[in-house]
């Protein structure tokens, strides 16, 4: 007995010491040198630097500090920015603190929920697994707001995991509850683990089938209540009295669900074709050219000179530009900037090639189809690595308990809610075209950890029984390996490591997989020599798990050493060639303290605005946020950014603008940028015809500015010639109202 005390002990204190040791790991990836990332994200950043100057701000999530128009995205993950801002002081590291946490916090909870159905190596091969997943990895050591998502829908998984097996209803509840919650974070996309949470409940036999309907109708009441909480009250105050909901048609946040963030993410809308983008011509819509360049879903400041995020950097003109030119060329033509501002010619579905490898800011643009997420595109190094494991864990998993629709134990519970979560969202990324981003493949982590883990255990039962199960295990490793060499080698010119790691790959984990197959066939003859067969067996089963972590882990480590893409966050191999080139994982310095952001080239402007603001309500008005994000961030001063995020937005009307001018509240107007809107375009050809022209060499740092003189008219062609902003978007042009505003 006290053997047995003894023995389960130490197995207690070995779990206890590995869960440990990957909890490090974790928060190793997860928090240092997080500094280098600078603001991440500098549209939300601004935001939350906007929240923090008031509570009307913080509760309605408004972009700029005088609340003219919010973000496009509801308020509890930014919520909890703003929170630790105040705490910490607002700095990028403060803002992007909680996703970290987030992180951290995923991978113990996906160890004790896997744990408690299928025991503690499973639920500690998950957690692994999680922890060095490179997109998990790039998600938490940035400012959007997806781990948190994934953190929250975990707490979701769990309480539900306890309904099922326990028949507490008041689980059900708390698990609805929470995705309510998530819904809030990232609105719809929290409804992606919905199926594995009712298709779970319902199918569990502990509770009669009369009562698991009325439980879950109960539920579903719950759910959309919690869901839709911060939206009925956000659409039921005044809108004058509040920010305009961004990038909705209506100025409500019930649209926005529907629309924006809703069936342009799911292609079932026209505005969804192509390239995820607007519908051409269509009244306050993008065009696809303009919303692939400008939006892309988490904008970047268009000013900075060391932007990851090249918006509007194009020669030439585009439909729905404020200054009504549609002549010139695309922002995707030959002659115009790349978006990710990467080495190479254009790939694929307007994206750039990274050494070969296609790189585009939009998933749906890399071609559709089950093999997306293992072709030669920047979505399968941040996902593919353990989904062939996955599979073959669920097929051997579902085989040894003998998975029916009757989910009669909680092992079988916790095998159909991962399979669900796992199934939906892998058809979702894989076949999509709407629109969606490398980092949105977070979601598909922790159902991909949790199925390799339950895999690997239950395949090891079968390989020790023999029979044909057993060449599950090993064929499952010899299959991962190769998807693994296979992805590799995109990434093959990329750096000499990559190299190495193919190689490790192919020692540590096809070799060892091949001799497990054969020692599948050898028999011992005693017992001894049956235990020496099994020792060797556990070594090698333990050496291939090593060699399928390696190549992820180098991916994932390259955080440490390289400032990921503010907007679209990626970790892996991809990071191995930003000595070199600049792909779309890697950014450069933009970010960081505002005193760093003051060198770019917004310094001079800001500079100029602040020299010569006098009492005005806003220090610019701009025709989308992602001219605004920048100067807000440096200055904590209001910036209207006329269109949103998206630079169609009608928040204002023509003859609002002309009473904000009257009264002194506006001053100074860049025209051009971004902006696309009815509304923007209206009044931007209004400040031309009744401002003045302000000579840009007041205001832009460039050598290739050309002085114009500032007494120049209103509407002065020469203007168009002129290269704003640093020569970056020969349409850009700061006009001064001050003189009309006298006149009345």
């Amino acid at each position: 007995m006290n053997k047995i005390k003894l023995a389960n002990k130490i197995k207690f204190i070995k779990e206890n010491v590995a869960l440990i040791l990957i909890v490090v790991l974790s928060s190793i990836l997860n928090f240092v040198n997080l500094s280098i990332e600078g603001y991440g994200n500098s549209y939300y950043a601004a935001a939350v630097k906007s929240m923090t100057m008031s509570f009307k701000n913080f509760f309605f999530v408004s972009f700029d500090p005088a609340g003219f128009v919010s973000i496009d995205k509801p308020p509890l993950g930014f919520w909890i920015q703003a929170i630790f801002a105040k705490i910490f002081g607002f700095s990028g590291a403060s803002i992007i603190l909680p996703q970290a946490l987030a992180g951290v916090i995923s991978v113990i909870l996906i160890y004790f929920i896997v744990k408690r159905a299928f025991g503690s190596m499973a639920g500690l091969i998950s957690a692994l697994c999680l922890a060095v997943t490179p997109v998990f990895v790039a998600a938490s050591r940035n400012n959007t707001i997806d781990n948190v998502l994934v953190m929250v829908l975990l707490f979701a998984c769990l309480a539900l995991s306890i309904a099922a097996e326990k028949e507490k209803f008041k689980y059900l509840i708390i698990s609805m509850a929470l995705v309510g919650v998530g819904f809030n974070v990232k609105m719809l996309q929290a409804y992606m683990v919905v199926p594995a949470l009712y298709i779970t409940y319902l199918l569990a036999t502990n509770v009669s089938v009369k009562k698991r309907i009325i439980h879950l109708v109960v539920s579903t009441f719950v759910l959309v209540a919690v869901s839709l909480s911060w939206a009925l009250v956000v659409d039921s105050i005044s809108a004058a009295n509040r920010p305009y909901v961004d990038s909705s048609t209506n100025n409500t946040v019930m649209e926005l669900i529907v629309g924006h963030n809703g069936t342009e993410r799911l292609s079932l809308s026209s505005s969804s074709k192509g390239m995820g983008g607007g519908a051409p011509g269509g009244k306050g819509q993008t065009p696809p050219q303009f919303k692939e360049n400008s939006k892309a879903d988490e904008g970047r400041s268009s000013y900075s000179k060391t932007s990851d995020y090249n918006s509007t950097e194009f020669s030439g003109q585009f439909p729905g530009n404020p200054d009504g030119n549609s002549s010139g060329s695309p922002p995707n033509s030959n002659n115009g900037k790349n978006m990710e501002g990467g080495a190479g010619g254009q790939g694929p579905g307007g994206g750039n090639t990274q050494g070969g490898v296609q790189s585009s800011t939009f998933g749906g643009q890399a071609a559709q189809g089950i093999i997306r997420l293992f072709s030669k595109n920047t979505l399968s190094d941040q996902i593919c690595w353990f989904i062939p494991l996955a599979i073959f864990g669920f097929i051997a998993s579902a085989i040894k308990e003998k998975l029916r629709l009757r989910l009669d134990n909680n092992r079988k519970q916790g095998l159909a809610l991962w399979f669900m979560w796992f199934l939906p969202v892998f058809i979702y990324f894989s076949f999509n075209t709407g629109t969606f981003h490398s980092y949105y493949l977070t979601m598909l982590a922790p159902p991909v950890a949790a199925l390799a883990g339950i895999g690997i255990t239950s395949m090891w039962e079968f390989y020790k029984e023999r029979g044909w199960k057993s060449w599950l295990l090993p064929g499952a490793l010899l299959v991962n390996g190769g998807i693994q060499l296979l992805v590799a080698s995109y990434f093959n010119s990329y750096s000499g490591i990559v190299k190495v790691l193919m190689i490790l790959i192919a020692v540590l984990c096809i070799i060892p997989s091949i001799i497990l197959g054969a020692l599948n066939i050898l028999k011992g003859r005693k017992t001894y020599e049956q235990n020496k067969i099994l020792r060797m067996k556990k070594i090698l089963v333990g050496v291939s798990i090593i060699g399928l972590l390696i190549t992820p882990l180098t991916g994932s480590s390259q955080v440490l050493f390289n400032k990921l893409n503010g907007s679209f966050p990626a970790a892996g191999l991809e990071l191995l060639s930003s000595n070199q080139q600049s792909g779309p994982g890697q950014q450069g310095n933009s970010g960081g303290s505002p005193q760093d952001n003051m060198n770019n080239s917004n310094s001079k402007l800001i500079e100029f605005l602040l020299e010569n603001k006098t009492n005005e309500k806003y220090l610019l008005v701009v025709s989308s946020s992602n001219e605004a994000s920048d100067i807000i961030l440096n200055t904590g001063e209001a910036v209207m950014s006329l269109g949103g995020f998206m630079g169609n937005n009608k928040a204002i009307t023509l003859n609002e603008f002309k009473e904000l001018v009257k009264n002194g509240e506006v001053r100074y107007v860049m025209v051009g940028g971004s902006g696309g809107g009815n509304s923007s375009s209206e009044i931007m050809n209004w400040v031309k015809e009744n401002g003045k022209v302000v000579s840009s060499s007041e205001y832009s740092n460039s050598s290739e500015s050309t002085t114009e003189s500032s007494n120049s008219t209103q509407n002065d062609t020469s203007s168009k010639n002129q290269q704003g902003m640093g020569g970056r978007d020969s349409q850009k042009q700061l006009y001064d109202l001050k003189e009309y505003r006298d006149s009345l």
